[in-house]
């Protein structure tokens, strides 16, 4: 059982936290992980790009020379794709990209992100995460102080409009609540910083 040292928002050690070993302590599968991560910007995909085929392009309807005798290579339409102003071929069209990954393999998948962040000592537990106002200075002060110098997924236990709000100015932070979690936003964040009350919700999920 993994056992993390608590800090508060100025970097000062005030307890220890056991994660479940069920959760945080698993052995990592990359295949999984890779999975959701491919289905996850997959579904970012808008998929509206578009474009017309020869059939589609206005024009065209006169063969622009007769077949044979001039010299030249025969041409049945100005709007075939090698023509300017002429189709394209395999033209794009509209499309979902999106696929979905069954709840199994997204739990694993999800387990063997948080374990990993564990076993390359990239989580941070905070005994609370809290503003009294809407203040960057105050969400820089807290991650300078508990030694976040890169990327960073702060992991709050419910939505807290103070604290999502002044750490959204922030380059390379982004926040999270517990049922928002997903696998590519961990493994992206350079340090995963969770609010202590938020780790118990995890364990309730996924343990």
């Amino acid at each position: 059982m993994p056992s993390i040292n608590v800090v508060d928002m100025k970097g000062k050690k005030v307890s220890t936290i056991d994660l479940a070993d069920s959760v945080f302590a698993v052995e990592p599968n990359k295949a999984v992980m890779h999975q959701m991560v491919v289905s996850y910007l997959a579904n970012q995909r808008q998929g509206t790009q578009s474009a017309l085929t020869r059939s589609e392009v206005s024009g065209g309807g006169k063969k622009p020379w007769r077949q044979k005798g001039t010299g030249r290579a025969r041409q049945g339409s100005t709007r075939a794709p090698q023509w300017t102003h002429g189709g394209v071929v395999f033209a794009p069209k509209p499309r979902d990209y999106s696929f979905s990954v069954n709840k199994k393999v997204k739990r694993l998948a999800m387990k063997s992100a948080l374990s990993s962040k564990v076993a390359e000592n990239e989580v941070i537990v905070v005994d609370a995460i809290t503003t009294d106002e809407f203040k960057t200075k105050v969400m820089v002060e807290m991650l300078k102080a508990i030694g976040v110098e890169k990327k960073a997924l702060i992991v709050l236990p419910e939505v807290d409009k103070k604290v999502i709000k002044s750490a959204s100015n922030i380059k390379g932070v982004k926040t999270a609540q517990v049922n928002e979690l997903n696998v590519y936003d961990i493994l992206n964040a350079g340090k995963l910083v969770i609010a202590k009350d938020a780790v118990s919700k995890i364990e309730e999920v996924y343990a």
